[in-house]
């Protein structure tokens, strides 16, 4: 059973870091020290290629996210393999309740701010999908 200690305007949750490596010779370290340092209570760690559609530890740490809670990670790329799947993975976010914090990019959607990037990462998206559909 998981505790959840923290307390984000009124609400209680835990805050999630994600680390993922794509080769064996990658190291997770740097990641992993960061998320943690971050403040971070559990870290799920992948060595998976960023092409790879299937992320098990990922896709389990998705599962378990609830209201408030944040999820964490190095950068963009870490989390997302595509910005169509980044923009997906960001809408189940916001399904449950959850947010996201990229550390190097600055961006924690439990801020104005970073909700006003969150908003321009679809407005990317709609913006690429618009250019594709142009004749």
């Amino acid at each position: 059973m998981i505790i959840r200690r923290k307390t984000l305007l009124q609400k209680t949750y835990m805050k999630y870091g994600y680390a993922r490596v794509s080769t064996v010779d990658q190291n997770a370290n740097l990641q992993k020290d960061s998320l943690k340092a971050s403040g971070c209570e559990k870290v799920a760690t992948e060595q998976i290629s960023g092409a790879s559609a299937k992320r098990p530890k990922l896709d389990k740490l998705l599962a378990s996210l609830t209201d408030g809670d944040i999820l964490t990670f190095w950068r963009l790329d870490r989390l997302g393999r595509s910005l169509p799947h980044l923009i997906e993975v960001v809408r189940d976010l916001e399904t449950k309740g959850a947010h996201f914090q990229s550390l190097t990019e600055g961006i924690n959607t439990t801020t104005a701010q970073g909700r006003l990037e969150e908003q321009n990462l679809s407005q990317a998206r709609a913006t690429r999908f618009l250019r594709k559909a142009a004749f």
